[in-house]
């Protein structure tokens, strides 16, 4: 068996293109191993293997990444382009398959051996060749994609297999199909694979051709259908009848008639009409006119409820909804009272600031129904876009007015209570600034004319009483906020939670689970250690949650006849809901060197913070643990810098910050704190480290600090000064300028607390630390 003769040459991997023997072709090589072939080739005969990848994606192929056929080439010309690639000439001269890889450092070499081709019979090889030539003369009449001057350059070729080649590299045909045919020796094989494929084509496109010309016909017909449709049209109307289209027109003209509209929008709903009947059907401008004049038709434009100014009832309404919240309930009295007295209908704009589960939605109901307006919320959460408040334009179908039109929809008068929820939460990107649309709604200057993209005539929404409500004010921009009235909402005392839970949400949970009062009771004390241990929040939702849970495992107690009522205790509350989950701040039990409370004010209400001092020998380094933010980091720096102002008069060595390293502490280190009324207990803790003078158990205090000493109002004093009542302080330490708060504290708490108001941290010190 004789062994087949092997050459050595360098390897152009290609991707998404093939070369067929006796073709010329341009290549495009950018890679920096294709480009070292070409070099090889071109040192040596300029001879060189072209074989196609199997994944054009792949960027540096591996030997199983490459088809193994592929044909031996000669680079006649190669040319560097500008942007670093080279143009390259190739001349496709016969098949051959790799038989061995040669790897080296810059490319591929491989050995390549012959691929001879198989003729078969003459006769039939010939009657093949012809056949081909004839289907690929109809193929080039029927596409566009091949220029019909090859034929004349095919036709001439009497070797059947360079024939083939030839006419497979003009044909649309995919990198595995052209494949297929360079690895097809046997020639009358590679003629067959050629008639049939081009035989395919022709099929589809004579088909493509089919679909143009019955398209063209469908569009013939459509104008038809128009001018009969519209023959139709006129011999109804002659005829008197009221059927098809110009019914519904007629019914619709009624309907404007009679509709409440201002005469000028009547006119405009009217002329859209005239548009409506002239328009054919099935265009899809009849659909958009049809929606526009269906919308005119349904908003309110004159009608409203008249209001019933009662301030006995609306106050009874509120209270009998609300516990607490008294500062919202007397302006919306005070609101009712102007309206009365000056007979005016235009709406204030308020914002109720608070956070999650306080109640801003269902006091916004309540006082629709104060005052027996209709009520309407509208959602504002992740309004991104601009038309979501202005609405589109009506260009395209599926064009609908904006939320603001949509809410007016749906209360059904002019004057009803508008809740726009959750206005902080409104953002912007590329469709628009959703919160720049919302200044025309809530300016009373500019809402009579408000103007939707949609409906395109203005709207009065001057009468409407707007409410939004926030979590964060500082989430709301500045124009947005300059609109509105604030009202704080700052979340319930643990009092006024134990009412709620007394009054109002344990009835409601009873009804809600199928109770009774007589088959569940639940104890004040367990109440409170509901709301203190299992819940942590500023409103009432996860109280109510609670509740619910004790409801329904109470349902299975009496259900499975275990027992026919339940008391809950303190002790009982656990069998029910488990473990606690929450711990609250407790007094000190002794008097601490370096550790001090400070109140604290966070979304879940107020908290009792301890903040802990130890020094020792170092270089002066102070580290601040306890994951604080900016603002606490700033008032521990400003508290250390007074105190080494001050540290002669404090009774403390002078170069303490050379001699020792400070650390500052809070606990709870993996819970983030922040905020600006920590400075003066961080200062009391640190001269308490340094002077060995303990700081009094029962007091706490609040307050920041500057560098000269001075004490600055805080906020929260209300629900700071709760957590210090529970926590068992008796003392507590405010900034002179928080004076006017106290008012805001219920008598029950006021009666075991003692406030020190001071301006100085020099008073702190003196009532805070033990001996002089």
């Amino acid at each position: 068996m004789m062994t087949k003769e092997t050459t050595l040459l360098p390897l152009l991997p290609l991707r998404g293109l093939l070369v067929f023997p006796t073709v010329v072709l341009h290549l495009d090589v950018g890679r920096d191993k294709s480009i070292a072939a070409l070099e090889k080739a071109m040192l040596e005969n300029q001879h060189i293997f072209l074989a196609g990848q199997k994944k054009i994606s792949i960027e540096d192929p591996n030997p199983d990444e490459i088809y193994r056929i592929g044909t031996v080439a000669k680079v006649n010309q190669m040319l560097k382009l500008p942007n670093g690639t080279f143009r390259v000439l190739v001349e496709g001269l016969y098949r051959a398959e790799i038989v061995q890889y040669q790897e080296k450092q810059d490319s591929y070499m491989v050995e390549v051996t012959e691929l001879n081709e198989i003729e078969g019979d003459k006769n039939k090889t010939k009657a093949l060749m012809r056949h081909l030539l004839d289907q690929f003369e109809q193929y080039l009449k029927l596409s566009r994609k091949v220029k019909k001057e090859i034929f004349t350059t095919v036709s001439d070729i009497e070797n059947p297999g360079r024939l083939a080649d030839m006419i497979a590299s003009h044909l649309p045909l995919k990198i595995k199909e052209k494949q297929t045919i360079l690895e097809t020796v046997d020639v009358p094989e590679r003629l067959r694979h050629l008639v049939e494929f081009i035989s395919n084509e022709k099929k589809i496109l004579d088909l493509e051709k089919k679909i143009g010309q019955r398209v063209k016909t469908s569009m013939e017909k459509t104008q038809k259908e128009y001018y009969l449709r519209e023959q139709l049209k006129a011999i109804q109307k002659e005829l008197g009848e009221r059927d098809g289209k110009l019914g519904e027109v007629g019914e619709l003209r009624e309907k404007i008639k009679e509709s409440d509209m201002p005469e000028h929008i009547e006119k405009i709903a009217l002329k859209e009409l005239d548009r409506y009947e002239r328009v054919p059907q099935n265009s899809g401008e009849s659909s958009i006119i049809r929606n526009y004049l269906e919308w005119l038709l349904v908003l309110p434009w004159t009608k409203k409820t008249e209001d019933k100014i009662e301030l006995d009832q609306a106050q009874k309404v509120l209270d009998r909804d609300h516990y607490g919240l008294e500062k919202v309930k007397e302006r919306v009295l005070e609101y009712l009272a102007v309206q009365k007295l000056t007979n005016s209908i235009k709406g204030p704009i308020i914002c109720l600031v608070g956070p999650p589960g306080v109640g801003k939605t269902s006091l916004a109901r309540s006082i629709a129904e104060s005052i027996n307006r209709n009520f309407v919320r509208v959602s504002l959460g992740g309004v991104r876009d601009e038309a979501e408040i202005r609405g589109h334009r009506r260009t395209y179908i599926g064009a609908m007015p904006g939320r603001i039109i949509q809410g007016m929809k749906k209360a059904k008068t002019v004057n009803p209570v508008f809740l726009l929820d959750e206005i902080d939460k409104m953002s912007n990107d590329f469709r628009g600034d959703p919160s720049s649309a919302m200044l025309e709604v809530l300016d009373p200057e500019q809402n009579h004319n408000f103007s939707d993209h949609f409906i395109e005539e203005t709207y009065d929404l001057s009468q409407v009483m707007f409410i939004a409500t926030a979590n964060y004010v500082n989430n709301i921009p500045a124009p947005l906020l300059d609109r509105m009235e604030l009202i704080s909402l700052s979340g319930y005392t643990e009092i006024e939670k134990l009412h709620i839970a007394k009054d109002h949400l344990l009835p409601k949970q009873l009804k809600e689970n199928g109770l009774t009062k007589s088959e569940l009771q639940v104890r004040n004390d367990a109440l409170m250690k509901l709301i203190r241990r299992y819940t942590r929040e500023a409103g009432v939702r996860n109280l109510e949650r609670k509740l619910a849970t004790i409801c329904r495992k109470t349902a299975k107690i009496i259900i499975s006849g275990e027992q026919k009522k339940v008391i809950v205790t303190e002790k009982r509350l656990e069998d029910l809901l488990g473990k606690p989950i929450f711990r609250y701040g407790q007094m000190e039990e002794k008097n601490q060197v370096g550790a001090a409370t400070g109140l604290a004010y966070t979304s879940a209400g107020g908290d009792t913070l301890s903040i802990e001092v130890a020094h020792y020998p170092g270089k002066g380094k102070l580290v601040l643990t306890g994951k604080l933010g900016e603002v606490m980091r700033e008032s521990a720096q400003a508290a250390f810098s007074y105190i080494r102002s001050r540290a002669e008069q404090l009774k403390i060595d002078p170069d303490f910050h050379e001699k020792n390293d400070i650390h500052i502490h809070v606990p709870e280190g993996a819970v983030p704190k922040d905020g600006p009324s920590a400075g003066i207990t961080i200062a009391t803790a640190l001269v308490s480290s340094l002077t060995g003078r303990p700081v009094k158990k029962e007091v706490g205090m609040t307050g920041e600090i500057t560098l000269r000493g001075r004490v600055l109002p805080i906020g929260g004093l209300k629900e700071k000064s709760l957590s210090a009542h529970r926590a068992g302080i008796t003392t507590i330490i405010i900034p002179e300028e928080n004076e006017k708060d106290i008012e805001d504290i219920p008598e029950s708490v006021l009666e075991d607390l003692t406030f020190i108001k001071v301006a100085h941290l020099d008073k702190v010190l003196e009532h805070a630390l033990v001996g002089e």
